[in-house]
């Protein structure tokens, strides 16, 4: 349907084109026949723009269409032929470049869509075997060759080098190591390497990316909408001014150039193409907005809320440090540890062994492992006893003073450790902060931030340390999902509120504020659902980045409006005047159209 749509346009531009190049030439040849002609021009795209104004009119849109249709059928009754057909022709034209600008806005958000891989290659049990996408489970081991993107995500079970382009704009591959995610939608840069699918196809990163693109197309920005109210305001304008005209000079040419100058208006074009090239810059920079109205609000915000754990520090336990007790080497206590935490799921269990890991040491089987959930775990290393976990776990298989060494940076968790019922060490873990919370912090503040709250359900200490390290306004620590909402309504009276978070609880502040950004890389599927923009990239730096883009394309929306009315009164007035010609206000009033909507594309560059 929209295929034939644009084919229309086009064969509509190349009709009034060559009536209009024809209607010219027999002007001089056979100047009784160029009426005919330029007639015959005008008609099609006259019959095609009444059926418009009905649809619009049948779904409650009524706008400017009206006057271009007012101008053409006012040219042919008032004997006015030439300057019907060059209305035609800039009418056609103008909806030809209208469409033209829109599709070269979305090119950056449809790719997308063209990059979903249909085929896999999976090991199976009898080798490789090439499968469709949607067969792929989590577990399933999966052979990304060079130059492929990546089908689901998962894992990596090697060294890997991707193009992450796709997703967050930047140019420079990221190298991966053994263990580290790896999202959907990026291109293998590097040598083949195998990947462990975590999630199906269907609830991957590209995936959900690409859902989020189908609405973000289909949306209608409010700013569109207000467009839409001005142009009535404006058609009032028009047709008074083009009334007086008639009244003062009784005569029905200068009310014609009146309407034609006004044909159509620079406010039904520049906002959606200017909000849709913020739209696609934005998913260039890893920030997937899912409407112009969203956009719209992320240029207007003034208060801002982070949620803490996976948004401003990075979701997962690190090891800082291991203290040995005696004269055990610290690299053999966290071999030892983290050998016995290969049999827990617990999330320090999981930093502890990606820390062995990467630190290249050889882990071996735990044998009679014993687990007490929340507490610890115990069992034999190569026919030690090994036991770590809390000071009260691990006293009853040996532990006993490390006082001297029980000191540790604020929010940071202590694991204590026992190896043959002695005291071997303490490791020291924490959720660190992101590296670029602070830059981003600073760019928001810079953006037109007045306000920071760092809302948060952890512990009071353990927020205020954060907080006071990033320099925020105020923390509002052991929030419960409800006391999130309440916090967020609080704000509001401060100005439009943004909030930043990731988990299920961040959900519903999400959908209160009056803007949410879930981070995408590794958050939940519920808040990204709740969500009006979604960070596709585990960097929260991107946030200040779609701000600036945001209130830019706002900006430019506004400059486009203000300039495309301004020159569009003025050549009215000058058309009720009598200095110009409804053939000569037609020209110029296309001349600005063009104007505007070249200048609304300067979004695309920011």
């Amino acid at each position: 349907m929209k295929r034939d749509e644009h084919r229309l346009r086009l064969a509509l531009l190349a009709w009034a084109g060559s009536g209009l190049a024809l209607g010219l030439l027999l002007r001089w040849l056979a100047p009784e026949a160029a009426p005919i002609v330029l007639t015959l021009a005008t008609l099609p795209v006259l019959a095609v723009l009444l059926r418009d104004i009905v649809q619009g009119l049948l779904h409650g849109n009524a706008g400017l269409d009206l006057l271009a249709a007012l101008s053409m059928a006012g040219a042919l009754a008032l004997g006015e032929e030439l300057a019907g057909a060059v209305v035609a022709l800039m009418f056609a034209g103008g909806s030809f470049l209208e469409e033209f600008a829109r599709e070269r806005a979305r090119r950056e958000m449809t790719a997308l869509l063209a990059r979903q891989p249909r085929r896999a290659t999976r090991h199976g049990p009898s080798g490789l075997e090439e499968v469709p996408v949607e067969a792929l489970q989590p577990s399933d081991r999966v052979l990304v060759r060079q130059g492929e993107v990546v089908p689901v995500d998962g894992r990596a079970l090697g060294p890997a080098v991707l193009d992450t382009s796709a997703l967050t704009g930047e140019s420079i591959p990221v190298t991966l190591t053994m263990g580290d995610p790896v999202l959907s939608g990026s291109t293998n840069a590097g040598e083949a390497f195998d990947l462990e699918a975590e999630r199906e196809a269907a609830a991957s990163t590209l995936a959900g990316i690409i859902r989020l693109v189908e609405q973000a197309q289909a949306s209608r920005a409010p700013m569109a909408r207000l467009a839409d109210r001005w142009a009535l305001g404006f058609l009032a304008v028009t047709l008074a001014i083009a009334a007086a005209a008639y009244l003062a000079s009784d005569d029905p040419r200068r009310a014609l150039a009146v309407l034609v100058v006004a044909t159509p208006c620079p406010l039904i074009l520049a906002v959606p193409v200017a909000l849709i090239a913020g739209l696609s810059r934005a998913a260039r920079a890893g920030v997937l907005v899912k409407s112009g109205a969203a956009l719209e609000m992320l240029a207007r915000v003034r208060v801002l809320l982070l949620d803490k754990t996976g948004t401003l520090t990075e979701g997962r336990v690190r090891l800082l440090e291991a203290r040995p007790a005696s004269s055990l080497d610290p690299r053999e206590l966290l071999r030892l540890a983290a050998s016995l935490d290969q049999a827990s799921a617990h999330p320090v269990a999981a930093g502890l062994v990606e820390a062995a890991r990467k630190a290249g040491l050889p882990l071996a089987t735990p044998e009679a492992v014993r687990e007490e959930a929340g507490a610890g775990i115990a069992g034999r290393v190569e026919g030690r006893a090994v036991a770590l976990g809390g000071p009260g776990f691990v006293a009853s298989h040996g532990w006993a003073g490390m006082e001297a060494v029980s000191d540790h940076p604020p929010g940071s968790l202590r694991v204590c450790v026992a190896v043959d019922g002695a005291p071997a060490g303490l490791l020291v873990l924490a959720d660190p902060l992101r590296g670029d919370a602070e830059a981003m912090l600073a760019a928001a503040r810079a953006a037109g931030i007045r306000r920071v709250v760092l809302l948060s359900g952890d512990r009071a200490a353990v927020a205020e340390a954060v907080g006071a390290r990033l320099g925020v306004d105020a923390v509002l620590a052991e929030r419960s999902p409800a006391e999130k909402v309440a916090a967020v309504l609080r704000e509001k009276p401060g100005g439009p509120v943004l909030m930043l978070g990731d988990g299920v609880n961040d959900a519903p502040a999400l959908a209160a504020a009056d803007i949410g950004v879930a981070m995408g890389a590794r958050g939940a599927a519920a808040s990204a659902e709740a969500a009006d923009a979604v960070v596709l990239v585990d960097r929260i730096d991107r946030l200040a980045e779609a701000m600036r883009i945001a209130r830019r394309a706002r900006g430019i929306a506004l400059q486009s409006v203000a300039v495309g009315i301004g020159l569009s009164v003025l050549g009215m007035l000058a058309a009720a005047a009598g200095y110009l010609t409804p053939v000569q206000g037609a020209l110029l009033q296309e001349a600005i159209d063009v104007a505007v909507i070249l200048n609304a594309l300067r979004a695309l560059r920011i």
